[in-house]
């Protein structure tokens, strides 16, 4: 039989305690781990929308990090009260962000960001037959810039904002790969 870490491991069945909860963040202790996740099983959505070859990403300015960041635009599923779907946040999110809108949502997959500290997790999406319909540059206070830029662009665009302080999400990095 193959073991099941998950399983196997004398915490797995160990009580789960939350040691502290915020409105949108608890740390969780579960035997010897301790880990971080959303409160009220909120999800995000990270869209990759593309237009005529360029792709369009998002700088805005992140608390936890303490700078601006290049990003994909995205978004939590079901946060300030929104009941909404995967697909449906992924518009308003692509919208509000952008000032884009897509004819079709795909789902790619769910993925895990940092998963030995996290346990949030993302669903990745595509969006298909972008069209402009706003300005984008986000809501209540965001200050979102909103970039196009090819594939093969797309390396110098990070190191330029490298340079300039920007912080670069790692999810760019599958970008350079697809």
């Amino acid at each position: 039989m193959t073991p099941d870490p998950a399983r196997d491991d004398p915490d797995a069945n160990a009580p789960r305690e939350t040691m502290w909860q915020g409105k949108y963040v608890r740390a969780i202790k579960q035997g010897r781990w301790e880990y971080v996740s959303r409160t009220n099983e909120v999800r995000a959505v990270v869209i990759l929308a593309e237009l005529e070859g360029n792709l369009v990403l998002v700088e805005q300015f992140r608390f936890p990090i303490g700078t601006r960041c290049l990003e994909l635009p995205a978004g939590l599923v079901g946060d300030e009260g929104h009941i909404a779907d995967v697909e449906e946040t992924a518009l308003r999110e692509l919208e509000e962000e952008t000032g884009f809108t897509a004819e079709r949502i795909e789902r790619v997959g769910d993925y895990y960001s940092s998963p030995g500290m996290l346990a949030e997790g993302f669903t990745l999406v595509r969006a298909h037959g972008l069209r402009k319909v706003g300005e984008g540059g986000g809501t209540g206070g965001e200050d979102i810039t909103v970039h196009l830029v090819t594939r093969d662009g797309l390396p110098a665009l990070i190191e330029r904002k490298r340079q300039e302080g920007v912080g670069i999400d790692a999810k760019l990095l599958m970008l350079m790969h697809l």
